[in-house]
């Protein structure tokens, strides 16, 4: 094993939690050899460096407290190489009120604004669905305004 690897992928790895997929593009944009790149994070995962729960949940926790929905998040995490079950999984396990997200996100935004017309409507609709959450959740929020 490549010991400056190693310790690239440690130094990348005590800033914030990575993927591997992460992980592996950072070490190859450095111009390392990607057969020396998966024997290091093997070594990363088996010594519990690398971690996809970790990392996924950290992720998921984040985008939550900054006021984006389930969709936005999990779309997030598996262009990131997350797999799809590793995230409903963490999703189930942190169970989050999304109504009450929501409901915070559009307050923040326009807070007790009337919906002026057709376009405004649509424009909260839009910015609602940029954050990622469900037309259920929606207009919910701009039926009860």
């Amino acid at each position: 094993m490549i010991k400056e690897i190693l310790h690239t992928g440690i130094d990348l790895l005590s800033r914030r939690e990575h993927s591997k997929k992460e992980l592996l593009h950072k070490l190859l944009q450095r111009g390392h050899e990607p057969d020396d790149i998966f024997e290091v994070i093997e070594f990363l995962e088996s010594n519990q460096y690398l971690c996809e729960q970790r990392f996924t949940e950290s992720v998921f926790r984040s985008r939550v407290n900054k006021g984006y929905g389930e969709k936005y998040i999990e779309q997030e995490l598996m262009q990131k190489g997350i797999d799809s079950s590793l995230v409903n999984q963490v999703a189930a396990e942190m169970s989050v009120d999304w109504k009450e997200i929501a409901a915070q996100v559009y307050d923040k935004k326009f807070g007790n604004a009337p919906i002026k017309d057709d376009r405004n409507k649509a424009k909260r609709i839009r910015f609602m669905q940029y954050r990622g959450f469900s037309s259920h959740e929606i207009f919910a929020l701009i039926n009860a305004n």
